[in-house]
């Protein structure tokens, strides 16, 4: 049995990321120690961690250096602070109890550490190393994170190596901005001008898609590189291509049209689910939706629903309770249908006058077209949705609130 263990500590260069097992010598942790030990690659020459020279630390800890070592001015660092903040960590894991001292002897640990070829302060690269390693271990022999911990920041947490957000729609309610339109200009001043919110999703627009191309969802990147993007592509046919085109741009969600087959639908959703991003099954002018979702084995992510202006007077004429049904539809039925986690979104002449109706019927993404981009001031009218709306999910989370809790 063994246990895994990881921590990223620091700033700058100096920026400690460590990687640890710690596993019985007789088990498959302790034939990897030895096979490390005895097979030395160039630039990842594997070292002890000592507290001084000639002071193992106990249990026995590897360090594998994870950038290559290039020349002694790297080796230094590794087999200077880096090498002396590892074997601190675990003899101080050890004093305070996280590693039982009756254990040591039977225990040992490999240790993956980075050190950047740009960092220059010995005394943050101990700091910072010894800190990571310490909590490596803490989270290795506690078992964190729980899986409830990594199902909860799945879609809210972010990486800071890779410069940008990846927007997951784990906290609805949300603004869906519908950009209609067949003009760039006009395109880019209202993505500049709308507030900087987590909850405004950009929808490239279907008359916007045809004139510019699928290419259109790249221009708005541009604009907005975290935003969540949305390509109404209205898919009939050929949906795993259509979708995998909209992926290829960095789409994050794809609209399928809901009177496409069962099969047609099916396909596309499927694709949508091996490219990662969210599938918009539209269900303008298909007359039984509840009919149509039943023939789905492939559920969307997402049902977009028109408001129905006949559709009360119907409802009322068949006797049905009228106070399960909005203007768009039943929503909770819909949700029933597709599943725990699964979205509604409604569309058609929502104002901010309607919102509260919608939102309370439990949609969770309002689509709004006109109001907002036919309006002279974009910002205000956006603004006039997200006042109806909670503040963005994480405004009140402190960074620490990452970690554990103690």
């Amino acid at each position: 049995m063994y246990q895994i263990g990881e921590a990223l500590i620091g700033n700058g260069n100096e920026i400690a990321h460590v990687d640890l097992i710690i596993g019985d010598k007789n088990g498959p942790v302790g034939t990897a120690f030895v096979n490390n030990m005895a097979d030395m690659s160039i630039g990842h020459t594997p070292l002890l961690s000592v507290i001084r020279p000639n002071l193992l630390t106990k249990p026995a800890t590897l360090i594998i250096p994870k950038v290559t070592v290039r020349d002694l001015e790297d080796a230094n660092k590794i087999f200077g602070p880096a090498q002396t903040a590892v074997g601190r960590a675990v003899a101080d894991a050890v004093a305070e109890g996280l590693i039982p001292k009756e254990d040591v002897e039977d225990l040992v640990i490999i240790a993956g550490v980075f050190l950047h070829p740009g960092a220059k302060n010995y005394r943050k690269i101990y700091q910072y190393n010894y800190g990571a390693t310490k909590l490596a271990i803490q989270r290795a022999m506690e078992g964190y994170p729980s899986v409830k911990k990594v199902l909860a920041e799945k879609d809210r947490g972010t990486h800071p190596v890779m410069g940008f957000k990846v927007t997951r729609l784990w906290s609805p309610p949300y603004l869906q901005v519908a950009l209609d339109l067949d003009n760039m200009e006009e395109m880019e001043r209202i993505i500049n001008t709308l507030p900087n919110r987590e909850r405004i999703l950009i929808e490239a627009g279907t008359p916007l898609v045809k004139k510019f191309g699928v290419g259109i969802i790249g221009k708005i990147r541009e604009l907005k590189n975290d935003a969540f993007i949305i390509a109404d592509l209205k898919t009939l046919d050929v949906g795993r291509i259509e979708v995998k085109m909209a992926a290829d741009e960095t789409a994050d969600a794809i609209a399928i049209s809901g009177l496409g087959t069962v099969e047609s639908i099916e396909k596309a959703i499927h694709e949508a689910q091996k490219q990662g991003i969210y599938s918009i099954l539209d269900m303008m002018n298909v007359d039984n939706i509840v009919a149509k979702l039943e023939k789905l084995v492939y559920k969307p992510d997402i049902v977009l629903l028109h408001r129905n202006v006949d559709l009360e007077t119907k409802q009322a004429e068949k006797g049905e309770k009228l106070a399960e049904v909005t203007e768009w539809g039943n929503i909770s039925q819909i949700k029933e249908l597709i599943g725990k986690d699964k979205l509604v979104a409604v569309a058609g002449g929502v104002t901010p006058d309607r919102v509260d109706k919608a939102l309370d019927s439990k949609a969770d993404i309002i689509v709004v077209g006109r109001y907002i981009i036919g309006s002279r001031d974009v910002r205000r009218s956006a603004q006039d949705f997200l006042d109806r709306m909670p503040q963005d999910p994480d405004t009140m989370r402190l960074a620490m609130d990452e970690d554990e809790s103690i």
